[in-house]
């Protein structure tokens, strides 16, 4: 590998350990202003959850089209970020106290296609 290759792959990693360690816990960063994760996939708030009750009201239905952001088994919480257990048991990102989503019809890095859906899903913006 020469030597401009090399350069640019340590750039770009340490990019992206910086933009995680920024955040503290989950594995975001910020597009344009909007929280997205490290791929770049752009994640959402519900206004029917409860902020801080570390429940989620979107599940079954709700949730094939608004897939949680998920956390892994071993994630810890870090400042604004904690986890929330869902109904059935797997682990969720939530950033203040919202749990947080993506949106099905989300296709690629950038879009923000759920931004306003029905005036309940929202971006988070920086």
């Amino acid at each position: 590998m020469n030597a401009i290759l090399k350069l640019a792959c340590a750039v770009v990693v340490s990019l992206v350990i910086a933009g995680c360690a920024t955040t503290g816990g989950a594995p975001v960063n910020y597009s344009a202003g909007v929280m997205v994760d490290t791929a770049g996939m752009t994640l959402y708030t519900y206004d029917r959850d409860t902020v801080g009750s570390g429940k989620s009201v979107c599940n079954l239905k709700c949730a094939v089209a608004w897939p949680p952001f998920k956390a892994a088994p071993d994630a810890s919480p870090a400042g604004e970020f904690t986890i929330i257990t869902r109904d059935d048991g797997s682990k969720q990102w939530a950033h203040k106290g919202w749990p947080l989503y993506y949106w099905v019809k989300d296709q690629k890095p950038g879009d923000r296609t759920g931004d306003g859906w029905n005036k309940v899903w929202h971006v988070i913006k920086q």
